[in-house]
């Protein structure tokens, strides 16, 4: 069985992109699931209802955010009723939305889904080692195969993600930072682990940013709006091979294809 998760979308490029290329993919790789980042979707900060459709509609199966989820007033009430629409688990008790989900696939096949999300360099939110640790029994007893999206800022805690759930989680993949890693392997026990699988954003900025803006923001420290760059779009990833029948992880390999606009 294979599994995609494609990193964080950002803006119209990365939609674009996106929409023209996952269906070949799902085709070509023989994909069973997909998981998608939409985090930076509408326009390149946020996610609403109409563009969370619009990867829904391109293919993806379960989409993750992170701390830039609550960016568009529509998704709140959204969130609450599309479950496949995920928000970090260790957001504080009571917001919106959920943080894991147990989809079916046609064959009966069960596929879990994790959305945590880092506290260094990040916003104060509960532990998230604390709750995976709490959460893994519940999903492993209804799945052997668990995908979690660690969306995190700082390397060593999404590497410490991947290290506490070694041998239980089918894959622990990192977003945020959109800058796609080279360190992808097998963990003890059958675990897939990726820093950061990057980005579906335009190739020529500073993390799908157009890079003019960002360079002066350095220089001056001044005030500025970032908009989306323009151009070339990669679109990033990570594919899973897994053996349905335990959860393990049998290879992970980056995905990097470019798509022209």
């Amino acid at each position: 069985m294979k599994i995609l998760f494609l990193g964080d979308v950002v803006g119209k490029p990365g939609r674009h992109a996106v929409r023209s290329l996952l269906p070949r993919l799902i085709t070509t790789e023989k994909l069973a699931f997909v998981v998608v980042n939409c985090e930076n979707v509408a326009g390149g900060t946020g996610v609403d209802p109409g563009t969370a459709r619009e990867l829904f509609d391109a293919g993806a199966d379960v989409l993750t955010s992170g701390n830039h989820i609550w960016r568009s007033k529509d998704i709140v009430e959204y969130i609450d009723h599309e479950e496949r629409l995920l928000r970090p688990a260790n957001f504080p008790a009571g917001v919106p939305g959920r943080g894991w989900v147990v989809r079916e696939l046609p064959g009966g096949q069960r596929i879990a889904v994790v959305n945590l999300i880092g506290r260094v360099f990040m916003d104060s939110v509960d532990c998230p080692f604390q709750l995976a640790e709490r959460l893994m029994p519940e999903l492993l007893a209804q799945t052997p195969i668990v995908i979690v999206d660690m969306h995190g800022e700082a390397t060593s805690e999404k590497s410490a993600m991947g290290w506490l759930l070694a041998g239980r989680a089918s894959a622990v993949l990192g977003s945020h930072t959109h800058v796609q890693t080279a360190d992808e392997r097998i963990l003890p026990g059958g675990t897939a682990y990726m820093t950061d699988v990057g980005m579906c954003g335009p190739m020529d900025s500073v993390i799908g940013v157009r890079r003019e803006q960002v360079i002066q923001r350095f220089l001056d420290h001044m005030p500025v709006r970032f908009e989306v760059a323009s151009g070339p779009v990669l679109v990033q990833g990570a594919i899973v091979d897994l053996d349905a029948a335990t959860g393990r992880a049998l290879k992970v390999r980056r995905l990097q294809e470019r798509v022209e606009r």
